[in-house]
C-alpha cells in the first residue's frame, strides 16, 4: 500500500532546508475562504492566525505585510515604514504574477521574488502564529522569530490602533 505524499510548496521548502520547526494544518477548500473562516475551521484562536497582505508603491515597488486577521493594515504607518510616500493594495488580479500564489494561499515566503516583508509587532506576543502555507488549504504554524527569519522581515507598527 503506498501512502499519498503532500505536495510540498516554496514556503514549506524553504522551511525545511532552514530547518525551522513549524507545524502544518490543511483543510478542504476548493477555492478562496476568507481568514476568518479558516481560523474557525481550524479551531485556531483569532488572534494567532495572520494574514499576509501585498501593497504596491507608485514606483512599482512591491511590500509584504503579515498582519493580525481581525485588524486592518494601516497603510499610512505602512508607508511609513517601507520608507515610502504611499502604499496601496496590489489588485487580486495581479497577486499570482507578483508574488507566484493566489489570494487565500499568499505567504511572506518563498515568493517569486524577495520583497521586503513587515510583520506587524503584535506577532511578538504570542509563541507561535499561523500564516497561510503557500496554498489554499495549508497554513503553517511557527514562532513569530522563525517567520522572520524565513522571510527576511522586520517587526513594525503597521496596524490600525485599537480605540
Amino acid at each position: 500500500m503506498s501512502k499519498q505524499k503532500e505536495t510540498k510548496t516554496n514556503a514549506i521548502r524553504i522551511l525545511d532546508r532552514m530547518k525551522i520547526p513549524y507545524k502544518t494544518y490543511s483543510y478542504e477548500c476548493d477555492s478562496f475562504i476568507d481568514a476568518q473562516q479558516t481560523a474557525a475551521l481550524l479551531g485556531i484562536p483569532h488572534e494567532k492566525m495572520f494574514k499576509t497582505l501585498v501593497t504596491v508603491s507608485p514606483a512599482n515597488g512591491y511590500f509584504v505585510f503579515a498582519i493580525p486577521i481581525d485588524r486592518e493594515l494601516d497603510l499610512k504607518k505602512a508607508a511609513h515604514e517601507a520608507a515610502q510616500k504611499s502604499l496601496s493594495m496590489i489588485h487580486v488580479k495581479d497577486l499570482l504574477s507578483v508574488t507566484g500564489y493566489v489570494r487565500g494561499g499568499c505567504t511572506a515566503v518563498g515568493m517569486k521574488k524577495q520583497y521586503p516583508v513587515f510583520i506587524d509587532q503584535s506577532a511578538l506576543s504570542h509563541d507561535q502564529i499561523v500564516v497561510s502555507g503557500g496554498r489554499i488549504g495549508l497554513q503553517i504554524e511557527l514562532s513569530p522569530q522563525d517567520l522572520s527569519k524565513a522571510a527576511a522581515a522586520v517587526f513594525a507598527d503597521v496596524v490600525h490602533t485599537v480605540p
